[in-house]
């Protein structure tokens, strides 16, 4: 019988991994920009600093894990280009996005975008060795604690002009709110911090660590268990979604952060609201058809599309719950939630289809979405490719 562990290496190294090897090289030196719903190729489309973050961030650290050389040339184009086109060599930091001809585009500062080329940069870094890109990465970090971090109140602010300005529009995205401070970059600044703490253990690191860590026990994590998603700039919250995607994300990257610090009252305190967050994001389960997107108690608003990276979140989120507790009624839910996957979100020409859309009684898949693009990118589901060679070790599907 097959286990998981070798069913999700099959689907990383025989369709993720080619899939963006093969498909988003622009033939000279960066990635194509687009790829849409049906399988056409955008080149004209603009080139964000996320998708070329995430692209490096998933072929170092699938170099690092199956050393095929296929992939460590992969992540050095990657990294190139982001060193020679995204980093402002200027002001410092990253830019937003890019022309099809790598000059800037927006240049805007978000610092979502900064947190996820630090991950990238540091994964690279402990992939192949290149002092340089440690070297990038410890800069960026720099810029933001100086230009993000709020002193008085503490977290990090959303977005700066170009050169660190204040600026009035500090969304990610249009479905967001614009508000000071939200879960979202918190989120992946404490990814990133993470991530760079265990090749640079750095004290301000660990201080600046730690003390995201503590944010999110004493503001961002409800006392039910789901996530605050958007606050003001002294941590009023402004929203009362629920994102089960980032409840269950978040349960388990805590505890990532927590273990890289090694400090174990901190740690005992995690794992336990590590739970609590997991257990409220299965308000969006079902065995049989995964996890909803978002769902606003409130209005009564639900979304209930299966995106794909809250169904790869989920897979991870819930092994890891089994991982700490041996309940193996959460192997059952990881184990639903992957087959639900192999049933409507893997697309049969490459790559995974943006969601499964509710359809009658089944779902069909979403074409109107990108198979690959400025937020559709190799990391989630790579990632949970990766952390289940280390969690699932034995489990039979």
């Amino acid at each position: 019988m097959n286990t998981l562990e070798q069913e999700v290496r099959r689907e990383l190294t025989e369709n993720i991994l080619p899939f963006w090897m093969n498909a988003m090289p622009d033939g000279a030196g960066g990635f194509i920009g687009r790829i849409d719903g049906t399988g056409r190729h955008c080149p004209d489309a603009e080139r964000g600093a996320i998708l070329n973050a995430r692209i490096l961030w998933t072929f170092a650290a699938a170099w690092r894990m199956f050393k095929v050389e296929k992939y460590r040339e992969t992540a050095e184009t990657a990294y190139r280009y982001i060193v020679a086109h995204f980093i402002d060599r200027e002001y410092g930091g990253v830019y937003w996005s890019l022309n099809p001809d790598g000059t800037p585009k927006d240049g805007r500062k978000q610092f979502y975008a900064i947190a996820f080329v630090i991950y990238a940069l540091a994964e690279y870094y402990a992939a192949v060795g290149d002092g340089s890109a440690l070297e990038e990465a410890v800069g960026l970090f720099r810029c933001i604690e100086k230009y993000s971090l709020d002193r008085v109140y503490g977290g990090y602010l959303e977005a700066c002009t170009r050169d660190w300005g204040t600026i009035g529009d500090m969304r990610l995205s249009d479905k967001d709110q614009n508000d000071a401070k939200t879960m979202n970059t918190h989120l992946h600044v404490l990814e990133a911090y993470t991530g760079l703490f265990r090749v640079w253990p750095d004290a301000e690191l660990g201080s600046a660590l730690w003390n995201i860590i503590r944010l999110f026990l004493d503001r961002i994590v409800c006392s039910d268990g789901h996530l605050g998603l958007f606050f003001d700039e002294k941590w009023q919250p402004r929203s009362t979604m629920i994102s089960y995607g980032h409840d269950i994300e978040a349960s388990w990257l805590l505890c990532e952060a927590a273990s890289a610090l090694g400090e174990e009252k901190l740690t005992m305190e995690v794992l336990k609201v590590s739970e609590r967050m997991a257990r409220a994001s299965m308000e969006g389960f079902t065995p049989d058809s995964g996890m909803e997107y978002e769902y606003d108690p409130d209005t009564g608003y639900r979304n209930r599309s299966r995106e794909w990276w809250v169904q790869a979140e989920t897979v991870v989120g819930c092994l890891n719950q089994y991982r700490l507790s041996g309940d193996t009624v959460w192997k059952t839910r990881a184990l639903a939630e992957w087959n639900f996957i192999r049933r409507n979100i893997i697309c049969p020409e490459g790559e995974w289809y943006w969601s499964a859309i509710p359809d009658g009684d089944g779902f069909r898949p979403d074409t109107a979405n990108d198979r690959a693009g400025f937020w559709k990118c190799p990391y989630h589901n790579g990632r949970m490719c990766m952390e289940l060679q280390q969690l699932a070790d034995g489990i039979h599907v």
